[in-house]
């Protein structure tokens, strides 16, 4: 039997470190010829395989998908696209198979978060109810840290570095000047319902009264009150107030501080501007003077400043995938396991999907301190070593060196169209 091709998108926001997942798939199918012919890349993500828009990625040189390693971005594009459930929506999950079996492709490299996981499970289903089974894997991919069974997600160590250090050094900044000048600073970080990257923040204070003073989680209500009494009493004591806030804080009736009432691709509320929401308030009811800050894609597109360890995790993840899929698993993930905190060992094992898709892992109470405003101990333990080691990439005339690749056109076999 004549070796199998394969497919590969990147769904979702993407990270610092997706495309060196894409390499760990990339070169290690390269090293199984024998088994997988060639590897296809989606055209922003599952869109590329309903519209029959694949790139190609035999036809990029070794050193250009070595390259992927230090460049940050989606390199063959990615999409919020949801797929809903089989019988709801039959019509796409028949078509990806169509396009599948035109194409010869028997494994599926799924890369992405919560959705995609679910995605990537019904499309294993299905392809064995048409006939056509497909290899199915989940590749872990998020900044917000929230899939389960992972002990952590590729993507989330480096934004993690980013929010801890852009903290650290705006607090400088801010103590330097708040005798005449601002006094309380506020930066927003993503994190819808799990509050893994404000809790980052917390890195950056090793000392009582170090910023950040509060970080503002999803997991604990908004409590307007007690905030701004919290605000007071640092600026009293220390004479300023760092912020940290995640922007999925809500008030105890669940409601987003910074819901605008409108919805993404995925029909989540779209969130943003929850800093601002939070400074007003300061100036309103305590009159101090504020600066606030939006990390938004800078947070996740920081490959300069990439932790060494998220780097490596996430070319681990897809290497994994191409070998579990060779070994004739299906419907599973790579996750990863940790071995100890120190020294910070860890190691990569495999779970379903149906325990990793539509579910999402919270910061744990026992991360988050009594007051609800910062991290314990045990927190910091966890989230320490997922910052360390960088992985700087190479320099040309002062910028980071990046990759454009070729992204030569796979030749549609279906001659039809497919609107999404």
């Amino acid at each position: 039997m004549s070796a199998m091709n394969a497919f590969y998108a990147q769904s979702g926001g993407v990270t610092a470190v997706i495309n060196a997942t894409a390499c760990g798939v990339i070169e290690t199918a390269r090293k199984h010829g024998k088994d997988i012919a060639n590897v296809y890349a989606g055209r922003n993500g599952i869109i590329g395989a309903l519209t029959e828009d694949m790139i190609d990625t035999n036809r990029e040189s070794a050193a250009a998908i070595r390259a992927l390693m230090h460049t940050p971005g989606g390199a063959f594009g990615s999409a919020r696209y949801k797929l809903k459930g089989i019988e709801e929506n039959r019509a796409e999950y028949e078509r990806l198979v169509e396009v599948f079996k035109a194409h010869d492709i028997g494994y599926f490299f799924y890369n992405g978060g919560n959705d995609s996981m679910d995605t990537a499970h019904k499309v294993s289903q299905i392809s064995r109810r048409m006939g056509f089974p497909v290899t199915c894997l989940g590749v872990p991919k998020t900044v917000d840290n929230d899939l389960p069974v992972t002990d952590n997600c590729p993507g989330f160590g480096s934004v993690a570095k980013y929010v801890a250090v852009s903290t650290q050094e705006a607090a400088l900044d801010v103590a330097s000047m708040a005798t005449t000048s601002t006094k309380v600073f506020v930066l927003e970080v993503m994190g819808r319902h799990a509050g893994w990257i404000a809790a980052a923040g917390g890195l950056a204070g090793k000392e009582p009264g170090d910023a950040p003073h509060i970080i503002l989680f999803p997991e604990i209500p908004f409590v307007k009150r007690d905030f701004l009494r919290k605000v007071r009493q640092c600026v009293t004591d220390y004479g300023y107030c760092v912020v940290v806030v995640s922007e999925g804080a809500r008030f105890r009736n669940g409601k987003f501080l910074a819901d605008q009432g409108t919805r993404d691709a995925f029909g989540h509320a779209q969130l943003g501007g929850v800093a601002s929401v939070v400074a007003q308030m300061v100036r309103d009811n305590l009159g101090y003077k504020y600066h606030y800050a939006i990390a938004d894609y800078l947070q996740r597109s920081a490959r300069h400043i990439a932790s060494a360890v998220d780097v490596r995790q996430a070319y681990a993840v897809g290497k994994a995938a191409v070998e579990f899929a060779l070994q004739g698993k299906s419907a599973v993930m790579p996750v990863i396991k940790r071995v100890s905190d120190s020294p910070y060992r860890w190691k990569i094992a495999s779970a379903p999907l149906g325990r990793i898709a539509n579910k999402e892992k919270m910061v744990p109470r026992r991360y988050i301190t009594k007051d609800g405003y910062g991290i314990t101990n045990a927190g910091r333990r966890y989230l320490a070593p997922l910052i360390r080691g960088e992985d700087y990439p190479p320099y040309v005339n002062g910028l980071p060196k990046v990759v454009k690749l070729r992204k030569r056109p796979v030749k549609p076999k279906l001659g039809t169209g497919f609107v999404v």
